[in-house]
């Protein structure tokens, strides 16, 4: 009887929200313009879902304002008629961080694509949410100035700063939480705020609470970001990237914790297990040893170079890594850096026809020998074909499980296993997810992390700010 009775209130619910949007659309166009509604199937569904194995309902419509003040305004109308928002940038999550649990409207955010103020002299930008992180690399390339955060998806700035991206270059120039400096966000209301102040961009600041950063990893959840500023870099002197093989995981992970205790520099450090080189290998037409392999960068000075690679040479060579294999020159450090992004492709290319499920767990730098190769184990003893592949420079990897969609027992024991492993990680001191996100896919993990009370503080947080819950509802809080 319950059961009947909550999915009669999800099927009333979906209808009064379709009915409500309908009675809005002409108010939308009349922002946006016609070009700037869609209620095609197609769209819809596109944008319903993300990179992952989460699926729900697509929204209701979808709208693609041109500036904050159609943000604004639009958001006052779904604040009006009570219909839910669902901010979208460009669909590379992997937590099912854009699906419209409860209908509504899709703000889909490419057309706001300008980069607006450059201050090279001050190491910052400001950006619209339509501008990818390439796209701002290609537009910085004549300054000498970079944005390194790079999870290698071409995601939209404001949308890694949503999720709190991070990526290969972490370990040295930190992530998102650390190079965001200020956000525009746009509430459930319509209302429009600046988390550092309108215009402020100071290289730190000690006045009052840390909006920004209660913004950065907010998923969505507490408004729409529709402007960053992020702190930019100096591209390098001079960068040279390596590869090492090992004989097995504990060794490669042992020479990982090694090199930074060292105090060595590095810009990169990715770990790819035996079953991940292999793929990428095949994939990428590579001729790498199958084995457990570290993938190296370094940045700096010719002479501060020498010095980097010489220390890493020795701590990976004390640990039985192989001898360097080298990429030197642009073309071949971007076709092995292509090939370590290409890394979800390169596994589900092992199973043609089959999905990719990808989950990541964060742990102290200490613990992560030891909790790779439970998981390794784990993966043979679930009968699972998975690839491990991390930023294991800042104690996170990922284990993308490549499965037969159609087949029940093979998912149940994905499940369960993504369950374990991140249970596994929180025993050892670590998070559930380092970089994913919780979306749709971690909730309940979230509370087991943090604990009651804290989920208790962050839900008084989501009900001041966002008091109807129509900010991407059904994310990160149960």
């Amino acid at each position: 009887m319950i059961k009947k009775s909550t999915n009669l209130c999800k099927i009333t619910e979906t209808t009064s929200s379709a009915a409500a949007v309908d009675g809005v659309l002409s108010a939308f166009r009349s922002i946006c313009g016609d070009d700037g509604v869609s209620l095609g199937e197609t769209v819809r569904e596109q944008h319903g879902k993300d990179e992952s194995v989460h699926r729900c309902r697509p929204p209701d419509v979808v709208v693609f304002p041109r500036c904050v003040e159609e943000v604004s305004a639009l958001a006052k109308l779904c604040h009006r008629h009570q219909l839910p928002i669902i901010p979208f940038g460009t669909g590379t999550g992997l937590e099912g961080g854009v699906g419209a649990v409860k209908g509504g409207v899709c703000f889909s955010l490419r057309n706001m694509d300008q980069i607006l103020d450059l201050h090279p002299e001050d190491f910052d930008v400001t950006v619209e949410p339509g501008v990818t992180r390439k796209a701002l690399n290609s537009y910085l390339r004549e300054t000498g100035l970079w944005f390194p955060v790079d999870p290698g998806a071409d995601a939209s700035l404001c949308g890694m700063a949503a999720t709190s991206a991070s990526g290969t270059n972490a370990v040295r120039y930190g992530t998102m939480r650390e190079n965001v400096m200020n956000l525009e966000v746009v509430l459930a209301d319509g209302s429009v705020i600046h988390t550092a102040g309108r215009n402020r961009r100071p290289r730190k600041t000690a006045a009052g609470y840390n909006l920004t950063n209660l913004f950065v990893g907010s998923e969505g959840t507490l408004g729409i970001i529709t402007k960053t500023t992020l702190r930019l870099y100096g591209v390098p002197e001079e960068m040279v990237s390596a590869v090492c093989s090992f004989s097995s995981v504990q060794a490669a992970v042992d020479s990982t914790v090694q090199i930074l205790q060292a105090g060595v520099p590095i810009a990169r450090i990715e770990f790819l297990d035996e079953v991940m080189i292999d793929a990428c290998n095949k994939f990428s037409s590579l001729s790498y040893p199958v084995s457990p392999t570290l993938f190296l960068e370094f940045h700096g000075s010719e002479r501060s170079l020498e010095e980097q690679v010489n220390t890493t040479e020795d701590i990976t060579q004390s640990n039985g890594g192989s001898d360097f294999q080298w990429a030197r020159d642009a073309e071949t450090r971007n076709r092995l850096w292509k090939a370590r992004h290409d890394a979800w492709y390169a596994a589900l290319a092992m199973r043609p026809g089959c999905k990719a499920y990808a989950t990541d767990v964060c742990v102290p730098l200490s613990r992560l020998p030891h909790i790779i190769v439970e998981t390794k184990e784990d993966l043979i003893e679930s009968r699972l074909t998975g690839h491990i592949v991390g930023h294991v420079g800042d104690g996170n990897f990922h284990c993308l499980m490549v499965m037969d969609p159609s087949d029940q027992d093979e998912l149940h024991r994905v499940h369960l296993f993504s369950q374990r492993l991140a249970r596994r990680a929180l025993a050892m001191d670590g998070t559930c997810t380092g970089e994913h996100g919780v979306g749709l896919g971690k909730r309940s993990l979230l509370c087991e992390e943090v604990g009651p009370s804290v989920i208790r503080v962050m839900q008084s947080l989501k009900d001041a700010i966002d008091p109807n819950n129509l900010m991407n509802p059904g994310k990160i809080l149960l």
